[in-house]
């Protein structure tokens, strides 16, 4: 195939709501990656949370948003997706500006009346009731709105996009910390998903299939999440799955303590958190490219084992342009397993339950952010504060990715369900 087909079939290959999904979803990320990624050093050091605490409270703040990603995508499935996203973003605005309004006057009060620890735990909960409907909703999006012959290319660019609003999170997050508060990075946060709600509601059709039927009612949709809980093959994935994410999240919930505390206490620990978004922006298409003929579930063992590897290189020596080209290496391992994950999810999903399927994707997430933040915020106690080998740190998070990437070759090997043919088919095609 020609380069000039290959290229028609991109611009025919999408409807308008994959677009308008997918747009919307990079200012969304951007929202999520600018609050996460001030988070953990302004719970240690303007709340003065221990490090166990912090960690544990972003692990938090982190993992309800992808656990709740499963019940949100069941819920999808029955709203529709265009009433699903509008309420998404209108409760994300809410959640993040009462984030960014913790130390207002007009939450005295309630500040007075509730321990701190309870109060923060909670306001952190908030963006997950929105988020957990916004995954599975441009997941499902793409799924629907792409035509098969590109759904692969589909899956790169909502990846490519929501890579480009991680890495402009950051940078947002760096640069209203510095001229203007914190607090304010919350602020822009709920600025920048209020703007999306309007263009939901503005621009956004249903997406939906001739073939497709909406689940008919709540009890249907149950049903249907019952039935993903009931594939047993399919749960034990993503549980060893999970794996990966309490390595991956590191960067955000331990390694910018381990930078500020460790290596330099002036580094600009947000801006650095721009490296893997935007290492993923420059090498996503080459990289689907170079891998497109790797199986799905390959691929998404290879990315494992090289995002658990890349983390030696900062126990080599922990300098800040080492923690750049860890993060590097780690997002090129996460460049190989992530729309191929997608991928090969999709096409277990029947017809009409993209959404809770899609969910479900984001369980290992969740599930790796929460006993991620637990296990980081623990490993950087133990080895950094009372055993004063702060390198030691990394050992243990190389040994959790490398432990991940042999059970799934293992499942690879004995219990891994197949794709459908005609699926495998197209997407060779």
């Amino acid at each position: 195939m020609s380069f000039s087909q290959r290229f028609e079939e991109i611009r025919t290959g999408f409807e308008r709501p994959f677009w308008v999904a997918n747009i919307s979803e990079l200012f969304e990320r951007l929202s999520y990656y600018a609050a996460f990624a001030s988070l953990a050093r302004y719970l240690h050091e303007t709340l003065n949370f221990p490090v166990e605490q912090a960690g544990s409270l972003t692990g938090l703040f982190g993992g309800l948003v992808w656990f709740l990603a499963a019940f949100g995508g069941t819920l999808a499935d029955r709203l529709g997706f265009r009433r699903s996203l509008s309420l998404a973003y209108f409760i994300l605005s809410c959640s993040y500006f009462i984030l960014g309004s913790l130390g207002s006057s007009w939450i005295a009060p309630l500040r007075a009346a509730v321990p701190l620890a309870v109060l923060v735990t909670v306001v952190l909960m908030l963006p997950a009731l929105g988020i957990a409907l916004v995954k599975p909703c441009v997941v499902g999006t793409t799924a629907r709105a792409s035509k098969e012959n590109v759904r692969s290319i589909g899956y790169s660019i909502y990846y490519t996009l929501v890579n480009i609003g991680g890495a402009a999170g950051p940078y947002v997050a760096s640069y209203v910390h510095h001229h203007l508060s914190v607090e304010n990075v919350f602020r822009v946060a709920a600025l920048s998903v209020f703007l999306m709600f309007i263009g939901v509601v503005l621009f956004f059709k249903e997406p939906r299939r001739s073939n497709e039927a909406q689940a008919a009612s709540l009890g249907e949709a149950a049903r249907n999440f019952a039935t993903v809980l009931r594939n047993p093959k399919f749960m034990l994935f993503l549980l060893i799955f999970s794996g990966y994410w309490i390595v991956y999240w590191q960067e955000f919930i331990i390694l910018p303590l381990y930078v500020h505390n460790y290596i330099n206490p002036k580094t600009d620990t947000e801006l650095i958190l721009v490296t893997g978004p935007l290492t993923v922006i420059a090498l996503q298409m080459i990289m689907s490219l170079l891998t497109r003929k790797i199986p799905a579930f390959r691929a998404v063992t290879l990315g494992t084992l090289i995002s658990a590897l890349a983390w030696l290189i900062l126990i080599v020596r922990p300098t800040v342009p080492m923690v750049i080209l860890t993060l590097v290496a780690v997002s090129i391992g996460e460049i190989v397993q992530s729309p191929r994950y997608y991928e090969y999810i999709s096409r277990l999903a029947p017809p009409g339950q993209q959404g809770t399927y899609m969910g479900f994707a984001f369980l290992p997430i969740g599930i790796g952010s929460l006993f991620g933040g637990w296990f980081g915020g623990m490993l950087i106690h133990h080895f950094g504060e009372v055993q004063k080998r702060p390198e030691r740190i990394w050992w243990a998070v190389t040994g959790v990715g490398v432990t991940t990437a042999l059970l799934l070759w293992i499942y690879d090997r004995m219990l891994k369900p197949g794709e459908p043919a005609a699926a495998v088919a197209a997407a060779n095609s």
